[in-house]
């Protein structure tokens, strides 16, 4: 099973091979164009060498499955339909904060939005270990700045700036329910006019999420990744999504099987119990089976493997896609 496999691989050393980041995705998808984030200096950079790489994974060139170190200069990379529909998704991957899922969690994603007209930004976002002041914030630093330069430039993408959806897979689930929740935290100094746009997703999917950083439920690479191993339990706890809910958070969709071994599945269950509490709306689909980093690959014969048209329709009926991408 998927999601096996990737349980007995998350953090295992392996020979790593050099390759550009694009290397198959104008053939994969189309068009695709590349987005710096910051346009000079970027937030928390004390100088650190990172070098960029590439772990290809069992895969294929019409489908491959990369692993990626190195995020020096984060930047958004843009999957565009045929016939886009206005809306957008921000995709963000997981990898234990150690390393991006680019394709199994980011290109993968950007095919079936596509097919519904949905353009994708994939966020390759900065890994906190990897030498940067502030770890604990890198991230959100580059989740916020990507809603913003988003809407900055939805003109140019055709976008609407009203219908711009977050999408996290496991530790990248963590960075997008930190995103839907901490939205409004001022965790850099503004560079430009683009940080006057909000940086809120008008809904936000969570996948499999890294959710508790502090509870039993924690998943501890994720949390050692972004916090050190030593982080004092204040500090996880404010750096856990269940804890920061408010009344401004936006609508929130769960996907997560009973059966993760990585991930547990009260991780989604207590932010679904958040939102509850905060009377804020929310959706959630358990599954028995799937395991963990199942992505889009699920057979069609699990139930799993609906999570797609589930979540399409989740947005369509909160107003982000059109009931024709459902």
């Amino acid at each position: 099973m998927i999601g096996l496999t990737r349980r007995t691989l998350l953090g295992a050393g392996s020979a790593l091979m050099l390759a550009p980041v694009a290397a198959h995705g104008a053939e994969l998808m189309g068009a695709q164009d590349h987005i710096p984030l910051w346009p000079a200096k970027i937030p928390g950079d004390i100088g650190s060498t990172i070098t960029r790489r590439i772990d290809p994974r069992s895969g294929t060139d019409a489908h491959p499955d990369r692993w990626i170190y190195g995020v020096a200069r984060p930047e958004l990379i843009v999957f565009r339909p045929q016939q886009p529909n206005g809306a957008a998704v921000l995709c963000m991957p997981g990898g234990s904060y150690q390393f991006l899922a680019f394709d199994n969690e980011g290109t993968e994603q950007a095919r079936w939005l596509n097919a519904r007209g949905v353009t994708v930004f994939v966020l390759m976002y900065r890994l906190p270990a990897e030498g940067w002041a502030r770890r604990e914030d890198v991230p959100l630093q580059d989740a916020q700045r990507a809603m913003r330069v988003i809407r900055r430039d939805a003109a140019k993408y055709g976008i609407d700036p009203k219908r711009v959806v977050a999408l996290g897979f496991s530790a990248g689930g963590h960075l997008c329910g930190s995103l839907a929740t901490r939205h409004a935290e001022r965790t850099y100094a503004p560079v430009d006019a683009a940080d006057q746009l909000p940086a809120r997703p008008d809904i936000a999917g969570l996948i499999y999420p890294v959710v508790t950083l502090a509870g039993p439920a924690t998943h501890g690479g994720s949390r050692d990744n972004l916090l050190g191993k030593d982080a004092p339990q204040a500090l996880r706890r404010s750096h856990s999504v269940d804890q920061r809910v408010d009344t401004a958070t936006p609508p929130l969709f769960f996907i997560h099987a009973e059966d993760d071994g990585t991930v547990p599945v009260m991780n989604s269950v207590d932010l679904y119990r958040a939102m509850i509490d905060q009377k804020r709306p929310a959706e959630m689909h358990l599954f028995d089976e799937g395991g963990h980093g199942f992505g889009a690959r699920l057979p069609a014969s699990m139930p799993a493997a609906e999570w797609p048209r589930l979540f399409a329709r989740f947005a369509a009926h909160k107003g982000v896609f059109p009931a024709s991408a459902a």
